[in-house]
């Protein structure tokens, strides 16, 4: 991402609506597989930082690192976490195998050229039976300014996903669709209406009013998620899946 954009989600990312959703899916997947109480948890493309403030009073005992290309999110990640904060690839991540119980990494395959490439180093990195946790924007047909402003480089549907991590040696044990209810909203939004003149992506501040509607929606349809049942269509993938264990 340019770093404007990496200013907007530090600005926002810890009450904006959609990363308070995204955010409480991952402390879903966490919550429903036991670890142990020190579990070795990696933010993969931590950005700014924000889901690693969570991690911490979430996990209070739990290790968890950040990592990112971007050394402007790294920078910004350190001054607002005390997390171990890595600056690297998810392509060729800077620790040895078996070093994490789960690998968290969010809106970030979507950023590379070759999304197996990252799988593969998750797969190494992760230990027995441990947790991959992965969201990433859906159908390319979809592409709109918000990926060119955020340089995105490719969207996925859920089949490609499971493809993808099976072929790294990951099995996918869930995989929804999400952002359902505001779909019809966001196709209008991004494939009807003129772009933002600035640019900018959809990471922005938005009216209260507008933002506790939002918020209710994807709070609505976090309901149906708990339950374990998945969704047909929606503008992201949600994919949890576990590397082999010993005896397998």
């Amino acid at each position: 991402m340019n770093d404007t954009e990496y200013h907007q989600l530090a600005e926002l990312e810890d009450r904006l609506w959609h990363f308070e959703a995204l955010h409480d899916h991952v402390r879903r997947a966490l919550t429903k597989h036991k670890f142990p109480p020190n579990a070795a948890l990696l933010d993969a493309g931590c950005g700014t930082g924000g889901l690693l403030r969570k991690l911490g009073r979430w996990f209070p005992t739990a290790q968890a690192h950040g990592m990112d290309f971007s050394p402007l999110a790294v920078e910004f990640a350190r001054q607002r976490t005390p997390n171990s904060i890595h600056e690297g690839s998810v392509t060729a991540l800077p620790f040895p195998a078996a070093s994490y119980d789960a690998i968290i990494s969010l809106d970030v395959l979507c950023q590379i050229e070759r999304a197996a490439d990252a799988l593969a180093e998750f797969s190494r990195c992760l230990r027995p039976g441990g947790l991959a946790i992965i969201n990433v924007p859906a159908y390319e047909w979809l592409w709109s300014y918000h990926d060119d402003a955020v340089q995105s480089h490719h969207r996925f549907t859920r089949s490609e996903l499971k493809k993808l991590f099976s072929d790294a040696g990951l099995q996918p044990v869930y995989a929804t669709y999400w952002n359902t209810f505001l779909f019809p909203a966001i196709v209008v939004r991004r494939k009807f209406l003129p772009p933002p003149r600035d640019g900018s992506s959809d990471v922005r501040e938005y009216s209260p009013l507008i933002s506790a509607i939002l918020r209710t929606l994807l709070a609505t349809e976090r309901l149906w998620l708990r339950t374990g049942l998945t969704l047909p269509f929606g503008t992201s993938v949600f994919v949890v899946a576990r590397a082999a264990s010993k005896s397998s």
